[in-house]
C-alpha cells in the first residue's frame, strides 16, 4: 500500500467509467445557477506547507490572518515523510498556535520508530496541540522498503489513541477517487476501514472535482460500518498546467469537460480563473448542501481564490 498523504504526489490509473461519469456530472454541475450558501455555521480549515525562507514565513502570516476572517476549526500543516521538513512543520505549528488558533500538524510515520513517534507527539502535546493527521507518508528516496518503524498509517492510529487517549483528534486520509498506488478500489476502501476502526476521530480527502466520487466514496465506506465524519478536501485552480501536473501525480480526476475548457483558455489566466471560481463554488455548495460535515481548503500558502470562494459560500 502506498503513502497516504493528503494532496498526494503519486502517479494513479482511473477505470473508464468513473471518467465518463466524471464528465456527466462535472457538465451539467457549471450549468446550474448559483445559489446563497445555506450553511455558513459549519467550520472550515486550511492547510499549508512550511516555508524555507524568513520571506515565505512573513508571507504566510499574512495569508493566516486573512483566513482567519472565517473563523476556521484549524490550521493544518503538512510534513515530509522521513523528517524531511519536520523543523519547518515545528516552526509553523508554533507560529499558528501563537496566533490563537488550533493546529494541526501532520503527521507521516513512515520511516519513524514508535519511539520517535512518541516524542514527537509529546512535544506537539507541550505546545497545546489538539489535533494530528495520521499518515503513512511515502518512502523517502534511498530509504527502502525494508526500513524499520510503523509501516502503515492504522499502526499509527491504535499508537497515538492507545498511548495518549482523547488528547489528540486523529484525522486520517480518505481517497475518492481511491489512492494512487491502490492494487484495487476494494482493496484502498478496505485500508481506509482499517485505518478509521483504528481509532480515528474523522477524515479528510485527497481534493477531487466530481461530487458524485464524494457521495459514492460515503455510502462505499458507511456500508463497512465506518460512521466518522468525512472532510471533503478542495483545491482551489489558478493554473491549468498546475493543475494538471498535481491531478496526474496525486490521482485526483479532472473531468475532460473541464480539462478541455480550461485548456482551451491556453494563458488566459482571468478566464481560467474565472471558470475555475464557478465550478469549484458550485461543487462547495452541493456538498456542504447535501450532508458534507464542513470543507479543507488546501491553500498552497495562498489566501485569494480560497477567500473568495469562502465569501461566495457566505462565510
Amino acid at each position: 500500500m502506498g503513502g497516504d498523504n493528503i494532496f498526494h504526489y503519486d502517479s494513479v490509473f482511473l477505470s473508464c467509467y468513473q471518467t465518463v461519469k466524471h464528465i456527466h456530472c462535472g457538465h451539467s454541475q457549471t450549468k446550474k445557477t448559483k445559489q446563497a450558501m445555506t450553511s455558513p455555521s459549519k467550520k472550515l480549515s486550511f492547510e499549508f506547507f512550511p516555508t524555507r525562507t524568513p520571506e515565505g514565513r512573513a508571507k504566510q502570516v499574512i495569508t493566516r490572518k486573512q483566513l482567519r476572517q472565517f473563523s476556521p476549526e484549524f490550521f493544518s500543516c503538512t510534513s515530509g515523510a522521513g523528517g524531511s521538513t519536520r523543523d519547518g512543520t515545528m516552526q509553523t505549528i508554533g507560529d499558528i498556535l501563537a496566533e490563537g488558533t488550533a493546529a494541526a500538524p501532520h503527521l507521516p510515520c513512515i520511516g519513524m520508530t514508535a519511539a520517535e513517534i512518541r516524542e514527537l507527539l509529546d512535544t506537539y502535546k507541550e505546545m497545546g496541540v489538539r489535533h494530528i493527521v495520521a499518515l503513512r507518508g511515502d518512502i523517502p528516496s534511498g530509504m527502502g522498503a525494508g526500513t524499520s518503524g510503523l509501516r502503515y498509517a492504522n499502526e499509527l492510529v491504535e499508537l497515538i489513541k492507545n498511548e495518549y487517549g482523547s488528547h489528540f483528534h486523529i484525522e486520517i486520509a480518505a481517497y475518492p477517487e481511491y489512492h494512487p498506488q491502490a492494487r484495487s478500489a476494494e482493496d484502498d476502501l478496505n485500508h481506509f476501514v482499517r485505518k478509521a476502526k483504528a481509532g480515528a476521530d474523522s477524515a479528510i480527502t485527497q481534493y477531487f472535482y466530481n461530487a458524485d466520487a464524494y457521495f459514492r466514496f460515503l455510502d462505499d465506506v458507511r456500508g463497512r460500518g465506518v460512521d466518522i465524519p468525512i472532510i471533503p478536501g478542495i483545491m482551489p485552480i489558478a493554473s491549468f498546467s498546475k493543475l494538471v501536473r498535481f491531478s496526474d501525480t496525486c490521482g485526483a480526476e479532472i473531468p475532460r469537460w473541464l480539462r478541455l475548457k480550461l485548456q482551451s483558455y491556453a494563458d488566459d489566466s482571468a478566464a481560467i480563473k474565472a471558470l475555475a471560481l464557478d465550478v469549484v463554488t458550485e461543487m462547495c455548495e452541493r456538498l456542504l448542501r447535501e450532508g458534507a460535515p464542513s470543507l479543507h481548503f488546501y491553500t498552497l500558502n495562498q489566501a485569494g481564490l480560497v477567500s473568495t470562494i469562502c465569501q461566495r459560500l457566505g462565510y
